[in-house]
């Protein structure tokens, strides 16, 4: 069980999200985009999307540094164990409180706003599922286990045996031992790589910087004034009905 949890489901997934990605690009280029739902509604969206991608890249970054930054390197740079986790649960949390309410925001929009959620897909529906799940699992980690908890050194577990999947040497038995939260939540993002080129989070590979402060969606500006409208039909039909009638 632990080999297929821990070392098969890993594989499998990043499979898939490579190679979905691939398929993704090759039949649906036109669907490579976020399907901004703004022209339906904007109030909710102003708020909720910084909110929720300054969370999601804060995140991400977090978990970058923890799971791929090896313990001696931190060390060699004169940070200490207990200033690194001080530092990471103080960010974690606040990061991880912004993309909470960033994505409750979402959510609640797609469900408050009828013209919104009758654009709702099925693939949307799961998404914010898993993203939901993904961020419960996060918090309860980061805040129930090691702020209000007695903690937990997944640097020395977790982290190791997610670098083994990439040198192809994972040791189950360092996840075998780890909370259950931790697995869940290991579990879940795997599972959300696996789902990610099927949803709309392929944008990210488009231009995910851009998104911090260009507009979402971009509309050309005319400069000067407006061009003068054509003449309806009918009245150039009846100007020369009437130039016609003059020159008799």
């Amino acid at each position: 069980m632990n080999v297929l949890v821990w070392i098969v489901l890993p594989y499998i997934c990043l499979a898939v999200f490579v190679a979905g990605h691939v398929w993704r690009w090759r039949r649906d280029q036109f669907g490579w985009t976020t399907h901004t739902s703004q022209l339906l509604e904007n109030r909710l969206l102003r708020l909720a999307s910084p909110l929720f991608h300054l969370g999601a890249f804060g995140v991400i970054g977090g978990h970058a540094l923890g799971l791929l930054v090896p313990e001696p390197v931190t060390t060699s740079l004169g940070v200490s164990e207990h200033t690194y986790h001080v530092v990471s649960i103080s960010a974690g949390t606040v990061t991880g409180v912004m993309l909470c309410a960033g994505l409750a925001l979402l959510i609640a929009r797609r469900f408050v706003n009828g013209r919104v959620r009758r654009k709702t897909t099925t693939m949307d529906k799961v998404l914010y599922g898993f993203l939901a799940a993904m961020v419960v699992l996060g918090m309860a980690a980061t805040i129930g286990r090691n702020m209000l908890g007695g903690g937990y050194d997944y640097r020395e577990t977790i982290a190791v045996w997610f670098r083994g999947i990439f040198w192809f040497r994972p040791h189950t038995e360092l996840m075998a031992g780890a909370p259950l939260v931790y697995q869940l939540h290991a579990v879940g993002g795997f599972l959300l790589l696996a789902l990610w080129p099927f949803t709309r989070l392929v944008h990210v590979w488009s231009a995910p910087l851009a998104y911090l402060w260009r507009p979402y969606v971009v509309y050309r500006a005319r400069r000067g004034p407006a061009p003068t409208p054509p003449p309806a039909p009918d009245a150039v039909r009846d100007a020369a009905r009437r130039t016609v009638s003059s020159g008799r």
